[in-house]
């Protein structure tokens, strides 16, 4: 589970003003930290198979918010990709 902390952070680094939580860069962020941790653990986990299936889940969403932000506003989707660290 993703900490508080970390989340201002993830937060913070994406947000457009002071109460963005919802725009599909901080949403990108927010994933990222997530899916970082939930690797962590499927790595240490090798038969949590639910906790697999989760972490595909995430992937996939972050991929389709990653799309609609390349399809809508190209610059906001590069600035995204560098400040999240992907490789795209």
């Amino acid at each position: 589970m993703i900490t508080k902390e970390n989340k201002e952070k993830a937060i913070s680094k994406l947000a457009r003003n002071k109460k963005d939580v919802g725009s599909p860069e901080v949403q990108v962020a927010i994933l990222t930290e997530r899916i970082k941790e939930v690797t962590e653990h499927v790595k240490a986990n090798k038969h949590d198979f639910m906790a697999r299936r989760g972490l595909m889940q995430m992937v996939g969403k972050r991929k389709r918010l990653l799309k609609y932000l390349e399809r809508t506003d190209y610059d906001r989707y590069k600035d995204t990709v560098a400040k999240c660290g992907l490789r795209k």
